[in-house]
C-alpha cells in the first residue's frame, strides 16, 4: 500500500509511538519521575520539569472527549480530501491530556463540544498507521 500523505518520520522519542500505533494501541509517555502523561512526549517533563523524565509509553483507553474542532475546508497538503473536520480530545486517562486527529465519518457526523470519542486507525502506508478519532456511540 502507498500513499500521498506525508507521513510521519519517527524519531528517538517518538518511534515506540508510532511502532504502538502500527499495531492499533494508542499510547502515551509517562514521566518516571512523577507519573504524568504527556502526548506528544517532550525532552522536558511539562508536569514536573525534569530534563531527564525517562519517558515509557504505555497503552492508554483510547477514550475521549472533544474539547473543539475545526472543519478544514482548503488542505496544502496532499492526500487529504477536503471538507475534513480536525477534532481536538481530551483523553480519559487524566486532565489536559489532549491530542488532535482526524474525525472519520466526515464533516455531516453529529459533533458536539464533549462528544465521546474513540481512537480509530487509519492504515495510509506499508507499516505506517495513523491514530484518527470517531465518535463513540
Amino acid at each position: 500500500m502507498t500513499s500521498d500523505r506525508i507521513l510521519p518520520v519517527p524519531d528517538e522519542s517518538s518511534a515506540p509511538y508510532w511502532e504502538a500505533a502500527a499495531r492499533h494501541v494508542l499510547t502515551a509517555a509517562r514521566c518516571a519521575h512523577c507519573g504524568t502523561l504527556a502526548l506528544p512526549p517532550d525532552v522536558v517533563c511539562t508536569a514536573c520539569g525534569s530534563t531527564d523524565p525517562r519517558l515509557e509509553f504505555l497503552p492508554v483507553s483510547g477514550r475521549g472527549t472533544v474539547r473543539s474542532w475545526t472543519v478544514v475546508r482548503q488542505s496544502f497538503l496532499p492526500g487529504f480530501e477536503v471538507p475534513f473536520v480536525l477534532v481536538d480530545v481530551e483523553l480519559t486517562e487524566q486532565k489536559g491530556l489532549r491530542v488532535i486527529g482526524r474525525l472519520l465519518g466526515g464533516v455531516d457526523a453529529d459533533l458536539r463540544l464533549g462528544a465521546d470519542v474513540r481512537v480509530a486507525f487509519e492504515d495510509v502506508a506499508d507499516g505506517i498507521v495513523v491514530p484518527a478519532w470517531e465518535l463513540a456511540t
